[in-house]
């Protein structure tokens, strides 16, 4: 059960940082592997033709993070689609069926949604706040690093959360850290611009 709840926090931390990469994680290993069973009303997370779909908004979303002030545009319409993949993703495996020993999951599937929106919306928030402030002091040469980064960690938490969910606790963690650092940063920057010259 506790193994099933950090899969879903997991994936779910992962689709805050990139929609489509756990989405295409989770449907492709349920199209060709044992490891993920999708629940039945997510079966078509596997069929060819959704992850051909996938990997093209994947592209297009590999692209536009990558370029200064279009990655804050991007993040502003993200702010629905992330959250909602996130949801997806909790709810599709049986995570959310498991993370009880009972069938309460079962008979409310709502509540993994709001578990996955609520965890990728606050990853979400954290990648849309930081990413302005990279911009700025970067002059905007950071955003493709950065957004890569991004990138990789929402694959590697995509990955671990599936095969190794024990170590979700730790990238979790490594992640709060991580946001209590940027915005501690950000309330610096702007109590330098306050201040007078």
């Amino acid at each position: 059960m506790m193994l099933a709840a950090l899969t879903g926090l997991g994936l779910s931390t992962a689709a805050g940082l990139n929609a489509y990469i756990p989405l295409l994680v989770v449907g492709l290993l349920a199209n060709f592997t044992d490891q993920v069973r999708l629940q039945q009303e997510f079966a078509w997370l596997a069929n060819g033709w959704v992850l051909a779909i996938i990997a093209v908004l994947l592209v297009a979303e590999f692209v536009l993070d990558k370029v200064p002030v279009v990655d804050s545009v991007n993040d502003m319409i993200q702010t629905v689609i992330r959250p909602l993949s996130g949801g997806v993703v909790f709810s599709a495996t049986e995570a959310a069926a498991r993370i009880d020993g009972s069938d309460w999951m079962a008979h409310n599937p709502w509540v993994g949604w709001v578990l996955g929106i609520g965890i990728a919306l606050a990853v979400h928030v954290m990648k849309a706040t930081a990413r302005p402030v990279v911009n700025a002091t970067t002059a905007g040469v950071g955003a493709p690093v950065v957004s890569t980064m991004e990138d990789a960690g929402s694959l590697a938490m995509a990955l671990v959360a599936i095969f190794l969910p024990v170590l979700v606790v730790v990238a979790v963690a490594a992640l709060a850290v991580l946001a209590w650092w940027t915005i501690r940063r950000v309330r610096r920057r702007r109590a330098l611009r306050r201040s007078p010259a």
